[in-house]
């Protein structure tokens, strides 16, 4: 589940270590997103360490959720709160998925290995409890988007694929034994 807007993703600007909360309409989202999950039974629910991922998760109706820091969004370093047009402007043919990111005066950056071996220790996590029953996760896009590329073992920047809309649930599961993509950008 990709966590309700904020002032930043509506504006497009790049929101990785800075704890913004929800605007209105992302409080609203997140609570009509609640039947989705509703019925399931959840082995593990996990968030980002992010005020706008927990506050996702509650009006969802995803209670006992843990905060996990793997989860957290990509470190723009350099890029942090600033457009992909302004950004574009400055660096002409510039792109996060390949080039990776600036580091910045306040947060360092990430490679998008780094985000990736992030992922794969989500994912490796997250074996054991499905034992249990389905696992929640509640995050940022840019994570989400690298952790469903590492699914089925493609690169980080495979994650440049899957556009993932604020406020919606996506569902990753097998076929035949092969990890899917079964639902995406799901809204009641």
């Amino acid at each position: 589940m990709r966590h309700g807007e904020t002032e930043w993703s509506r504006a497009g600007r790049h929101t990785g270590r800075t704890d913004l909360p929800m605007t209105p309409e992302g409080e609203a989202r997140a609570g009509s997103l609640a039947p989705l999950p509703a019925g399931r039974t959840f082995g593990l629910v996990l968030t980002s360490p992010l005020v706008r991922a927990r506050r996702t998760a509650e009006p969802a109706g995803l209670t006992g959720a843990a905060p996990e820091p793997d989860l957290r969004e990509w470190d723009y370093g350099g890029y942090e709160g600033v457009t992909t047009a302004e950004i574009r402007r400055a660096r002409p043919g510039r792109d996060l998925w390949t080039d990776g990111v600036p580091p910045g005066r306040e947060f360092p950056r990430e490679t998008p290995g780094q985000v990736g071996g992030r992922a794969d220790r989500v994912l490796s996590r997250l074996a054991g409890a499905l034992d249990d029953g389905d696992v929640m996760l509640v995050a940022r896009g840019h994570l989400l988007r690298v952790l469903t590329a590492r699914r089925p073992g493609l690169p980080p920047a495979d994650g440049r694929l899957f556009h993932l809309e604020t406020g919606t649930l996506c569902r990753l599961s097998l076929e035949h034994g092969s990890p899917v993509v079964a639902e995406w950008n799901t809204r009641p």
